[in-house]
């Protein structure tokens, strides 16, 4: 019998620290990991090097956005900086209008889901995150706070990315 536990106490101690060990090398696999380049309907992730200009907004718990209405040009690779300052944590999502819906009521469902792409950021109270995106399609788009209710209660914004000469195309 004691045998039995010496084995099971040094079967529990090397997944312990096994598990400390994976979840320390996870935090620093983050730091490095790359940015998965997909083609969005609304852009692809940009590279930090091609930013030609950075948008700073504000995110606060009355559920908005400061500005709410982005515009860029077609072609553009902009660095979104987001300044949370309210109490809650804030994300802000890019996509279309279709698509926002759609992860706002999954978020309603699973309000924990855990989800990292380049085309969003989540943001703790009091703190900053961003995003760099090429925008390389002309249209409207929307961007959103999905964190469970914050959709529902109007955190929304608009970006309006405009063709080279100058005219919107409607998306």
């Amino acid at each position: 019998m004691k045998k039995h536990t010496i084995i099971i106490g040094a079967v529990l101690f090397s997944l312990a620290t096994s598990t400390l060990v994976r979840a320390h090398g996870d935090e620093h696999a983050k730091k490095t990991v790359t940015v998965k380049k997909e083609q969005k309907e609304w852009g692809i992730a940009g590279d930090p090097k091609s930013v030609k200009r950075t948008i700073a907004l504000s995110m606060t718990d009355n559920m908005r956005f400061n500005p709410a209405l982005i515009e860029v040009k077609q072609g553009d690779t902009v660095k979104l900086v987001m300044k949370n300052d309210g109490k809650q944590l804030h994300e802000l999502v890019i996509g279309t209008k279709k698509e926002l819906e759609e992860h706002a009521a999954l978020m309603l469902k699973f309000p924990n889901m855990e989800h990292d792409e380049p085309y969003m950021a989540h943001v703790p109270a009091g703190k900053s995150g961003e995003i760099v995106w090429h925008f390389n399609k002309a249209g409207d788009f929307d961007f959103a706070c999905l964190i469970a209710g914050h959709y529902q209660a109007g955190m929304v914004g608009k970006i309006k990315v405009t063709k080279s000469d100058g005219h919107a195309q409607k998306h």
